[in-house]
């Protein structure tokens, strides 16, 4: 350690003032804030680095830091904060924390990390900050998924559909084969029973418009 101390004349006379009895460099430190930050958005995410100049190795490989992002249009005051949890000089931010069609600037500061004994130190300045906007998603893509879901929900629609006729046919055909005599007794004696003739056919209009209903919404 050091011993500071504090040497003037006052009021004539000489004195010496001790500031810090023991003084220890390691425990004092203030780094200079990262230089150089740059941004590289997509659709799907945004990713952001840095520089830490005029630096000893092994104080850039215990490094903690602090980014904030905000609206660019917004004050820092309401920034969010994001305290990294490795040394490297990067981030990625995704692209669903991101509104479409807004600007966004971002800023970093660092200091020694808390965890280490050996240094201590302040968070550094503010670097300067870097603007990014996430892009948009192509119209391509947008058809790709579109088309996907369609086909994904086409597929178990379809499947359902084979199985409705295949049950409904199966169950009709044994009743009609166990159940003949009486039903042409009932039809013959009261037209009321007709409409099971009706019955499905009408379901399977009423599954097939909900089909296309579903299919015309997902479009």
């Amino acid at each position: 350690g050091y011993r500071v101390s504090l040497q003037g004349n006052f009021f004539g006379c000489n004195h010496t003032y001790v500031t810090f009895p023991e003084y220890n460099p390691r425990k004092h430190i203030k780094l200079d804030p990262p230089l150089n930050i740059q941004s590289n958005a997509t659709a799907s995410k945004c990713q952001i680095w840095w520089n830490v100049w005029n630096m000893p190795w092994y104080l850039a490989e215990i490094l903690q830091y602090e980014f904030q992002y905000k609206e660019y249009s917004t004050s820092w005051e309401v920034a969010l904060n994001k305290t990294l949890p490795s040394s490297l000089p990067q981030v990625e931010i995704e692209a669903t924390e991101l509104h479409s069609g807004i600007a966004y600037a971002a800023r970093v500061r660092c200091k020694v990390s808390e965890n280490e004994n050996s240094y201590h130190s302040q968070w550094s300045e503010w670097s300067q900050t870097t603007v990014f906007q996430r892009a948009d998603v192509p119209k391509d893509s947008e058809n790709i998924l579109h088309t996907k879901t369609m086909q994904y929900l086409f597929i178990p629609l379809s499947f359902g559909t084979l199985l409705y006729l295949f049950w409904n046919c199966k169950l009709s055909s044994r009743y009609n084969t166990e159940k003949l005599p009486i039903l042409l007794c009932r039809f013959l004696t009261s037209g009321q029973k007709a409409s099971l003739a009706l019955t499905f056919p009408h379901q399977l209009l009423s599954f097939s418009h909900s089909i296309v209903c579903t299919m015309g919404i997902l479009r």
